[in-house]
């Protein structure tokens, strides 16, 4: 049986107007971003856009993102006009940043069969590209909302992406569930890296804001399953391999192959002369 209204505790029926008023709607965040998605890769919806069309759309999207950034506006150096401008002249250069990570999708995944699958089916993909989305807009100065747009894609695929960190060309998450990039992190071109990676800072300290905490990965650097790389200070050189499991600290001259050394035994399993004991 619910509770009757006038038992309930005073503070849920307390409304803060001036803080509802001052952060975007997260629901109307992800409307914006699922459509701009859509309109960028129209046949996710199966729609074909004439020039026309596009053009509306655009401007409809304009409208959107102003409405996202209004309530932003004491924190936001600049007007929001321009702001929205400003973004929209970036989406050419945004698109086609996407669809060079889709040919990195496609070049790199033996599972993969066209670039339209990458765009539909891959979590890490999706994630990237709302990232470049966010960082064109974090790049413009805009607080919060970036953040938003980047959750979103985290609570869809399990990939964390700050919006501030820097990405270079054809990047590539395989699989993607539990990686994590962190605020200050500078990954170069043609980087890959699988689940569970993790590009992180050594300490958590608020007084670090603002201060490179997380690694930098140059060209070329493939990263397997599960590694942590932690450090402002840490650089992964160029064309290096990253085995799985791996922890560092420390950075590694371009070249290099890193990998955790274990042994593991193999056995025939109707060999009990050996047998482990059990215990539950």
């Amino acid at each position: 049986m619910s509770k009757p209204k006038e038992q309930l505790p005073d503070h849920l029926y307390r409304v803060n107007k001036g803080y509802s008023r001052e952060v975007p709607s997260a629901k109307l965040t992800e409307v914006f971003v699922d459509g701009m998605i859509d309109l960028l890769f129209p046949f996710r919806t199966g729609s074909v856009f004439s020039r026309e069309e596009i053009s509306d759309k655009l401007e409809g999207f304009e409208k959107e993102l102003g409405g996202l950034l209004t309530p932003l506006k004491k924190s936001i150096e600049g007007d929001v006009e321009k702001i929205c401008a400003a973004f929209f002249k970036q989406v050419p250069d945004i698109y086609d940043a996407m669809l060079k990570d889709a040919e990195a999708f496609t070049s790199f995944d033996p599972a993969s069969e066209s670039i339209e699958e990458i765009i539909l089916c891959y979590p890490g993909f999706f994630a990237i590209a709302i990232y470049r989305l966010a960082h064109g807009l974090h790049g413009l100065g805009v607080p919060i909302l970036p953040r938003i747009m980047c959750e979103y894609a985290h609570g869809k695929t399990g990939v964390d992406i700050h919006p501030g960190a820097s990405i270079g060309e054809s990047f590539f998450i395989d699989h993607g569930t539990g990686t994590v990039i962190g605020e200050t992190a500078v990954i170069g071109n043609n980087v890959k890296i699988y689940q569970g990676v993790t590009l992180g800072a050594l300490f958590v300290r608020k007084e670090l804001a603002k201060q490179k905490r997380h690694p930098s990965i140059e060209d070329n650097v493939i990263i397997y399953a599960r590694s942590t790389i932690l450090g402002g200070n840490t650089i992964i050189g160029h064309d290096s391999v990253i085995g799985g499991n791996v922890w560092l600290t420390e950075s590694v001259l371009p070249n290099s192959v890193v990998y955790q050394k274990h042994h593991a035994v193999v056995r025939d399993n109707k060999d009990i002369s050996d047998q482990i004991n059990w215990v539950i």
